[in-house]
Order: C-alpha cells, then structure tokens, then sequence
C-alpha cells in the first residue's frame, strides 16, 4: 500500500491512477488528519507526502511520523516546490526518503516509488555488530549507544551498517550515496552531509566514531569500550 497525501484533488486522483496503473496499490488522501485516520487501518509501504498541505504542512507531519514507531521506519517520499532547496534539505533532515520537485512527471514519480522501495527491501542478515558502546541488530534493525535504544531513519540505519561492516574504509560522498540511496538517485552529496549529521547527532557519545576525511568523504575507526 501507498499512501499519496496531496491536497489538490486532480493531481492527487492521477497519481493514485498511475500507482495502480504500475501494479502499486494506492490511496489517495487531501491533509493529515486523513493520513494518520488511515494509518490507524493499515500502515503502508511508502507514503508520497506534499510539504505544502493545509493546516499541518508536510515537515511537521513527516517529523510525526519518525517519532511514532509505527510509522518511524515507513520510507517518505516528499514533493517539494520546484527549487526549493531549503524544502529539501529540512525535508531530508527531518528524515525523508527522497524528494520530487514539482511539477514532477508521472513516469519519475513511479521511477522513484521502485527506486525507493527497491533501496528498503529487508535484508535477510541476523548479526550483530558491535564497534566500542555502539551495537547494531541488523535481524531487529536495532542500534543501541549502551542499553539506550537510538531511533534511526532508514537511510542513518544503512549508513551506519555500511560503516560499522567496513571499520577503517573511507567511502567518499558519491559512493554513499550509489551504495545508500542508489544510482538513480538525483540528488547533490549534500544529502550525505545532512544525514551524517543527523546520525552523528543521534548517535550521541559515539557520534564521533564516524571520521570526516577532510577532502574525501566519510569512515568509521574501530572503538575502544571506554
């Protein structure tokens, strides 16, 4: 299922059309509170999420949904005005999956759905990873810094599974993202930046596992238990 939460009722009924068209099944819906009356049914595998929506706008709705955990792991498409690169970096920031700038193309939208869905499939992986108070349970899809559980987006779980696999391996900020978000992927190594921020600053006291080198990109060193 997918949820499409798009205001404008043309724009919204031919997204829904063309999801299903694709072999999706879809469901469109105008503001938030219809989102989250839906979510009470049935929580879905992707949503399409509008930033500029009546009443609550789409990065508040989005910051809800990664702090639910129902929702937190649900990967979020948003569509930003053309443009608009504050929209994306807070939107991205805040936890989003990928972006569409509109006007956007049916064809890219479904493009994007398959590239994104495709990017999240579960991994049939049961280990653990442990580098110094950092631990990783890739067949719970848990991180813990100590006994604290930390609650990570779909695309800071990836990067810091991809780091705690390749101790010492620099990957520069292309390569994150052709590994993370894929080779379809449109967008700048900017989105690289904000989501190690965003994981560093969540990985509190083990935040500074994951190194800048300087000019390159990113690695993470091995810990001691401190």
């Amino acid at each position: 299922m997918i949820y499409c939460v798009e205001d404008d009722e043309g724009i919204r009924n031919m997204m829904v059309y063309t999801l299903g068209a694709s072999g999706y099944e879809a469901e469109g819906l105008a503001d938030g509170t219809a989102l989250r009356s839906a979510l009470e049914v049935c929580v879905p595998d992707l949503i399409m999420l509008d930033i500029m929506l009546p009443g609550e706008d789409g990065i508040e709705i989005l910051k809800w949904l990664r702090q639910n955990r129902a929702t937190a792991d649900v990967p979020v498409i948003m569509a930003t005005a053309k443009g608009s690169e504050y929209d994306k970096v807070i939107g991205l920031d805040t936890g989003a999956d990928d972006y569409l700038a509109k006007p956007f193309g049916m064809m890219e939208m479904v493009a994007r759905v398959k590239a994104v869905l495709r990017r999240v499939r579960p991994k049939n992986t049961d280990d653990t990873l442990r580098i110094g108070k950092l631990t990783l349970n890739n067949s719970e899809h848990v991180a813990l810094v100590g006994d604290e559980r930390i609650k990570l987006t779909l695309k800071e779980y990836e990067l810091l599974r991809l780091f705690m696999e390749n101790i010492g391996k620099v990957f520069t900020r292309d390569r994150l993202l052709q590994i993370v978000w894929g080779d379809d992927f449109l967008g700048e190594t900017r989105t690289v930046d904000v989501h190690i921020g965003t994981l560093r600053a969540k990985l509190g006291e083990c935040g500074d596992y994951v190194e800048t080198v300087r000019g390159v990109g990113y690695r993470m060193e091995a810990q001691s238990d401190k």
